[in-house]
């Protein structure tokens, strides 16, 4: 059996999987994969799969499933697999880390002082200290997150259309109803004909005035365009985001050029505990299915 690793993964991984049979990362060999291993970068659309004759299993290192052809894979008999429980602190972390950044201008203040400028009076910083984190999604990383949240003494509410209780956030039931109530919002949603585009500009008008908007969930979940003009506007006061409709993001994405973004590379799932992890889920996978569960 061959395993392809096809994007980056910790780099003892390889070692790790040889017990199950040979490994590689040469991608000019996927014809003869058993198992290939991606994350964000591969796209597993039928052109690729059809590339695969020998393939049997695809396991996404990482939470969201959107970059591969899950209903083309189960016509091939093709099983795909993803670590969701993996990323939750590494996402949770950044997550929160960008909910501290934009309201206390840590870019900004940072950029400045590099530029010899001291602009105390300029910037006016906002506590999170009894403000509502408002979730979109409430899976493993929201929930994360939630705890994070309460630790700093905020109220954390959340809208998911699949879930009506939670053990650390009270449940909203409409959208529209918890985007109204929250001073920060958080989405953690993966991406699906649900979801594109779900926080567009009508979302965004129940929205306070001045809701900060933080997302490490997918890109494709904020329409662009909408959000641009609320941050022009002010509506919107900041919004950081970790993902990208493709990374890299195009050049004339309209999010790149707007004010008040604060951006990362998707960074999320980057830290080298959570490949550890990551790495640990892929060979229980891979031992479930050598072993017929």
């Amino acid at each position: 059996m061959l395993i392809l690793i096809s994007d980056a993964f910790d780099p003892g991984l390889a070692q790790k999987l040889e017990k199950f049979g040979s490994v590689t990362t040469d991608k000019g060999r996927l014809a003869e994969a058993s198992v290939v291993l991606v994350r964000s970068k591969t796209t597993c659309d039928r052109e690729y799969i059809d590339n695969a004759p020998e393939l049997k299993m695809i396991i996404r290192g990482g939470v969201g499933t959107d970059n591969i052809d899950k209903i083309y894979c189960k016509e091939k008999g093709i099983i795909v697999h993803n670590t969701p429980k993996s990323p939750s602190i590494a996402v949770a972390e950044l997550a929160f880390a960008l909910m501290i950044s934009v309201p206390n201008h840590i870019a900004r203040a940072n950029e400045s002082m590099h530029n010899g400028e001291w602009l105390k009076k300029e910037m006016k910083r906002t506590e999170l200290n009894g403000k509502t984190l408002g979730l979109v999604g409430i899976g493993n990383i929201a929930q994360a997150v939630a705890t994070r949240a309460t630790a700093f003494g905020m109220k954390v509410i959340a809208y998911d259309k699949y879930v009506d209780s939670s053990g650390v956030a009270e449940m909203i039931s409409t959208l529209d109803e918890m985007v109204a109530q929250a001073d920060y919002i958080s989405l953690h949603l993966p991406l699906t004909d649900d979801t594109r585009d779900l926080i567009n500009a009508d979302v965004i008008s129940k929205m306070k005035d001045g809701v900060i908007v933080v997302n490490t969930g997918r890109g494709l979940t904020v329409e662009a365009n909408d959000m641009v003009a609320a941050l022009k506007s002010g509506k919107v006061a900041g919004y950081a985001t970790d993902v990208w409709p493709k990374d890299p993001p195009p050049a004339d994405y309209p999010l790149l050029d707007a004010p008040n973004v604060f951006m990362t590379p998707h960074l999320g799932a980057s830290s080298k505990e959570n490949l550890l992890r990551i790495g640990e889920e892929v060979c229980d996978h891979i031992e479930n299915f050598l072993g017929g569960k």
